[in-house]
């Protein structure tokens, strides 16, 4: 077992969202790389689409209203886990 967080990705195969569960898995896979220990992808029904860290919740595209900005989700990601991490320009203010 890793001390790394582990990643999963849960997409609904109803609405044909696994390609964009396996984009997001690549963003956090390029940004993030060696720092997790895993990115998984969960096939699931009924308009899911989750991302957990560790078994937690950080984004419900029913509760937090859509798909997440891959910018934001890797925000979320990273407060959560190594909030003193430098995301380079996602990090600037507009």
């Amino acid at each position: 077992m890793s001390d790394k967080p582990s990643i999963r990705i849960i997409y609904c195969t109803q609405c044909n969202w696994m390609l964009r569960a396996a984009w997001m898995a690549q963003e956090l896979l390029f940004s993030f790389g060696a720092d997790l220990g895993e990115v998984t992808l969960v096939p699931g029904t009924g308009g899911i689409y989750e991302v957990h860290c560790d078994g937690e919740l950080i984004w419900e595209r029913k509760r937090d209203g859509g798909f997440p900005e891959a910018a934001e989700l890797k925000r979320r990601l990273r407060d959560r886990v190594w909030p003193e991490k430098q995301l380079g320009h996602l990090d600037k203010k507009p």
